[in-house]
Parts: structure tokens; C-alpha cells; sequence
């Protein structure tokens, strides 16, 4: 059994974990090319179990509650639409989001979150296509030793822009939310420190409660060094701070 542990920093909706960081975290103890499916949302703050199920899935729990589980899966295509650093710049954070947020501490999209605290990521609508993107310059402080960013981290930020695509696309309610289901991430290489790098994310449909979609993160040599595919979940708004998620199977 290994323990799993989500500081405060990493939150997403208030007291429980960001989706794609957990998700990445329970994804490097898996091993390989993994999906993962979020059963509930992780609590911030205290020891959970992580543990295999003797069939190739492992298991997440907080006591006896499944919290979430990762089995193998097939790479996600490393491919993305083409978008410069500039338009990037020009639309960041003119997503409707911004003018209403469900979680605005979330480690990834909260603007409440400072400068080197949260990734501050803010995505926007590109003119013309299903195309949402956001510039980013990872932190120091979610990189390892030799500056390269945490996978989990590009878990974290392929996360909430795919989340905010999704859910623009179909013009969901503003008495809805959505909460990450199910999540796959490729990755072909970490960024740096300071790298400036662009996130892109798009819509791939929608299955009753369930949203699609895509996302991936471009180097600054325009190079696709991660992509991941979502399910996202829709809720009522307010969000309760345990609410069940989860994407079926």
C-alpha cells in the first residue's frame, strides 16, 4: 500500500484536490499509460491509500470510500491545433468563466491565486474556431531539481482548460457546473522553468451528463510535449465540497 497526500495549495474546488493533479499523481503510481476515473473528490490534507487490485487497476480510498481508480490505457494521439504565443496573449482570460468562477482559488484557473502560488492558467475563446488558449510560464516551484515541471503539474494544467472548453461549447447553464470525471494525459517531454508555453483545449461532445474533450500543451519551440483527453461531469452549482463525481464506466 502507498499513501497518497493533496497539500492545501493544491485545491481545486474548495477542500479537496484539483482534478488533473490528482489524477496525475494517482497516474505516476500506476505506471505507464494510464486512465484515471474519479469516483469522488480527494480530500486536501490527510493520508489516502493507494493500493493495486490485483487486476491491474489501482485503487484509491479513504477508508472504505473509492475515491478513484486508474487502470492501463491506450497513449493519447500527441497532436494539436496550431496557435501562436500572440493569439494566445489576446484572448487569455476572456472566457466567460472569468465573469462568474465556480472555484476561483483553483490551483490551475483561480484568479484569486497569486503569481508562483497558483499556475494561473486563463483560457480564451480563439475568434472563429472551437479552439480555447491560454499562455503559460511554469513556476520554479512546481519544478524538480533539474527545472523540469512535475508531471503531475501537466496534469494539473492540461486539467481546467479542456474543463472550460468543454463546458463553453454546449453554452452550459450558469445553474451548472462541471466536475473532471475520467482523465489520459501522453506525455513526449517537460518543459522548463520559465519556458513559455501555450495550453489548447477543445471540445470532442457531449454524452448526456458527460462533456468531451481535448487538450494539450505546446513548447516554446511549438512543439507538442503533452495532450490529454477528458470526461468532465455536470453538477448543479453550488458545488458541495464533497460532491460525487465520477464518470461512469
Amino acid at each position: 500500500m502507498t499513501e497518497l497526500y493533496f497539500g492545501r495549495r493544491f485545491c481545486g474546488p474548495p477542500g479537496v484536490a484539483n482534478g488533473g493533479f490528482a489524477c496525475g499523481s494517482i497516474a505516476a503510481l500506476h505506471g505507464g499509460a494510464a486512465e484515471v476515473t474519479l469516483r469522488r473528490p480527494l480530500p486536501l490534507e490527510r493520508p489516502l491509500a493507494a493500493r493495486p487490485d490485483g487486476h491491474g487497476a489501482l485503487l484509491v480510498r479513504d477508508g472504505d470510500t473509492l475515491l478513484a481508480e486508474s487502470h492501463s490505457a491506450a497513449p493519447v494521439e500527441l497532436a494539436a491545433p496550431a496557435v501562436s504565443l500572440d493569439e494566445a496573449r489576446a484572448v487569455a482570460g476572456r472566457s466567460r468563466y472569468y465573469t462568474d468562477p465556480v472555484f476561483p482559488a483553483c490551483f490551475v484557473c483561480g484568479m484569486d491565486r497569486r503569481p508562483g502560488d497558483g499556475l494561473r492558467i486563463f483560457p480564451g475563446p480563439v475568434a472563429g474556431r472551437a479552439l480555447w488558449v491560454a499562455p503559460w510560464t511554469p513556476d520554479p516551484s512546481v519544478a524538480s531539481a533539474d527545472r523540469s515541471i512535475r508531471p503531475e503539474v501537466l496534469w494539473a494544467a492540461l486539467d481546467c482548460p479542456s474543463g472550460l472548453a468543454a463546458a463553453e461549447a454546449v453554452g452550459l447553464a450558469q445553474d451548472t457546473a462541471i466536475l473532471l470525471g475520467r482523465m489520459t494525459v501522453s506525455l513526449a517531454g517537460l518543459p522548463l522553468a520559465g519556458d513559455q508555453c501555450r495550453v489548447v483545449a477543445w471540445p470532442c461532445g457531449r454524452d448526456g451528463r458527460k462533456l468531451i474533450a481535448g487538450s494539450a500543451l505546446l513548447g516554446p519551440g511549438d512543439e507538442v510535449l503533452a495532450a490529454a483527453r477528458a470526461v468532465w461531469v455536470t453538477v448543479p452549482r453550488p458545488v458541495p465540497a464533497l460532491a460525487a463525481a465520477g464518470a461512469s464506466s
